[in-house]
């Protein structure tokens, strides 16, 4: 087992400790806020009534309309001039979503980071250039303050200006890289065709922000010379990205479980799902100030990963995150994933990772969906392979679907997350 500066190596005796402690500590914080104390009402449960984590389904749980409801700064439970930063989410519908943070909820959120990180095998001989956003965004900030709490030097670049980030990996001599997925394939795209392999440093790569496919991380690597590459988790909610991140393993997704406890429950019924079945992760903090999380609905899709890892770190997993509950496609009845995709595309040595879904209903009101696939580099496209694909995904989704191969590099490329998804349907 590695020493690490940042990671504690907890018996899960000690660690349900800190989580019942940090509970009874987050529902009391909690009541500090109008806001919560009525949401805390309807369900009359206090601090000393939690005498276990098993206490915890008493709980009422909470949504992104408790957040949008307390606009500009909901759910408060610090008196205003204790917040030091805001951050926002990208706020698809209506307002941004804006979390307020104390200056111990920053020192989390680079804490957070820092395992991450260190996790990834990273440390201060690195050096770290960030392709993700700033401003609103926590991107920017959690990777700049996880990798200097790290010891790391940061080239802080942000998202696009590929020229400007294959100048500076030449003369800056990074040695990790964070980015979505999307910049990560583009980034080593670019550094192929410009043949600048030998001129840049580069040994491992930070995803997140989006899921990424087995097939575009072995592209990644491959094209990028890397030594390895990791996907990190997050949310704005809490703190930010670095939740989690895979280890040398790869068996699942490490999260701090003493920063937080992650149900997952089904969505419909909210109660939890076994150990290893898929179903919403609902996520409440425990050392959060400003904002704390009470059984905060992600809407994220995952499962729990009910071993432990063989790397011998006594932290739990999840998997990777399927979709999201609300971002669920409904094609003649059948609930489809897009991680569904991924997951058959995975297994055909022709196909890259890219594949883009499109929806479209005819006159007749009947649904139609073609799954348009990337070819590899290279590949050839056999006279069966969109029949065999369309009748692998029929078996394992339960839809039929046309698929239609494409050539390598001829869907979108883009600096943030891919747009898989295009449903003509309502148009």
């Amino acid at each position: 087992m590695a020493n690490y500066r940042f990671i504690p190596q907890l018996p899960s005796e000690e660690l349900q400790k800190i989580q019942l402690e940090g509970l009874r500590w987050t529902i009391a914080q909690a009541q500090k806020s109008p806001q919560y104390r009525s949401i805390l009402k309807t369900c009359g449960v206090k601090p000393q009534d939690i005498r276990s984590l098993d206490d915890l389904h008493r709980l009422p749980t909470t949504d992104v309309e408790d957040l949008r409801r307390g606009y500009p700064l909901p759910l408060l439970c610090v008196p205003a001039e204790e917040v030091v930063r805001i951050h926002a989410s990208s706020g698809t519908t209506g307002k941004r979503k804006i979390l307020a943070y104390t200056k111990n909820d920053t020192e989390t959120l680079a804490l957070q980071m820092a395992r991450c990180f260190e996790l990834a095998g990273l440390g201060p001989s690195d050096r770290l250039q960030a392709a993700v956003g700033y401003g609103l965004w926590t991107a920017g900030a959690a990777f700049q303050s996880g990798s200097e709490k790290l010891g790391m030097l940061t080239i802080p670049v942000g998202p696009g200006n590929l020229e400007m980030h294959l100048q500076l990996l030449q003369d800056l001599q990074a040695t990790c890289f964070g980015a979505t997925a999307s910049m990560a394939l583009l980034l080593a795209e670019e550094v192929e065709r410009q043949g600048l392999l030998e001129k840049i440093h580069l040994k491992r790569m930070i995803c997140g922000s989006e899921t990424r496919s087995e097939k575009m991380r072995q592209a990644i690597e491959s094209k990028l010379g890397l030594e390895a590459s990791f996907d990190i988790a997050g949310m704005t909610e809490m703190y930010g990205p670095g939740t989690a991140i895979d280890c040398a393993a790869h068996e699942g997704l490490h999260y701090w479980a003493d920063l937080f406890i992650i149900e997952v429950l089904d969505p419909a019924s909210l109660e939890p799902v076994p150990d290893g079945e898929v179903g919403e992760m609902v996520v409440t903090s425990l050392r959060k100030e400003a904002v704390p999380l009470l059984r905060y609905r992600t809407h994220d899709l995952c499962r729990k990963i009910p071993h432990t890892c063989s790397c011998g770190l006594n932290m739990p997993m999840h998997d990777k995150i399927l979709g999201r509950s609300d971002d669920m496609i409904i094609y003649r009845g059948v609930n489809i994933y897009p991680g569904q995709f991924s997951d058959v595309i995975a297994g055909y040595p022709e196909l890259g990772g890219e594949y883009q879904v499109e929806l479209s209903r005819d006159e007749h009101a009947v649904d139609h969906l073609t799954l348009f696939v990337e070819l590899a580099r290279g590949a050839q496209c056999s006279e069966h392979l969109a029949e065999h694909i369309s009748q692998t995904l029929h078996t394992k989704i339960l839809a039929r679907m046309q698929v239609v191969p494409v050539d390598y590099a001829s869907l979108p490329r883009t600096f943030s997350k891919s747009k898989r998804v295009i449903d003509r349907r309502e148009l």
